[in-house]
């Protein structure tokens, strides 16, 4: 069986940095996709909460919130954000949960927003995640996903680097990690240096993102199961199902994730697809 790579242990360095200044920055990030400017009165779910950080934003704009993550350490995050902020509310509750478990999923409600940044391509079957996501957004709601770009050869090639990766002992792990390090980032450094300022990419990276390149690297090579898409693929599969696009962004030919906002207008009025 193939070793599913655990995230909570980076995202419990990332709460080590979590300050006001990025939940507020998450804050912004939820109204401007989801064109909002308070969540109150809705109801929220986030489908792989990981740090709990867009949990916490979601929760103070006014949502209602319900978090899981299939990694235990990541739900450990979320709880601690939890009781760091809102310990006496019953209005936000975290679970260990997995979305492809129908059964674990027949005992949630539909809901008005429904969350999942960077997590439906790590589950090892990317489209039934999708067909599972879609029973959980109410008609009228919103769907905010965002799934790893489809680069072809390229993405092939990263499979293969992160499955080998996750069957690799630990102790050896860095043979791989160091090579991975170096094709990301030296040439970012070399452009630095030739505008005259050298490692100023790091430095910028690691402040916004709140943890360091390094770290990141470590997530990125570790990232199994890993699939990946199209733009035109997802945005096919969920009009097909009832939903309009409403926010777009694509990476091109970048390996990052395109992101997307869907409205579900309506249920399907038949489970046959083309």
């Amino acid at each position: 069986m193939e070793e599913r790579f655990a995230f909570g242990d980076n995202w419990k360095r990332f709460l080590d940095s979590l300050n006001d200044e990025r939940i507020t920055e998450a804050e912004k990030s939820l109204k401007s996709w989801l064109s909002v400017e308070s969540l109150t009165g809705k109801t929220f779910i986030d489908i792989g909460s990981g740090s709990g950080l867009f949990s916490l934003a979601a929760k103070n704009l006014g949502a209602k919130v319900y978090s899981f993550d299939y990694d235990i350490q990541s739900v450990e995050c979320t709880r601690y954000l939890k009781s760091l902020y809102y310990s006496e509310t019953a209005d936000w509750i975290v679970e260990r949960g997995d979305i492809l478990d129908e059964g674990y999923l027949a005992e949630l409600d539909e809901y008005d927003i429904v969350y999942s940044w960077g997590v439906l391509h790590h589950t090892g079957d990317m489209y039934k995640a999708f067909e599972n996501t879609d029973k959980l957004v109410k008609t009228g709601g919103k769907l905010f996903i965002a799934i790893y770009n489809d680069q072809g050869r390229r993405s092939r090639g990263w499979k293969r680097v992160k499955r080998t990766y996750n069957k690799c002992p630990k102790c050896l792990r860095f043979l791989i990690l160091f090579p991975c390090f170096i094709r990301l980032w030296f040439p970012v450094f070399l452009y630095d240096l030739s505008k005259g300022k050298p490692f100023r990419t790091w430095v910028e990276y690691a402040r916004n993102r709140g943890m360091s390149p390094w770290r990141d690297v470590v997530d990125w090579v570790g990232g199994y199961p890993f699939e990946v898409a199209k733009p035109e693929e997802v945005f096919d599969y969920f009009y097909k199902r009832g939903y309009n696009l409403e926010k777009l962004y694509t990476e091109g030919k970048g390996y990052g994730c395109n992101q997307f906002v869907f409205v579900k207008e309506k249920k399907p009025e038949s489970k046959e697809y083309v």
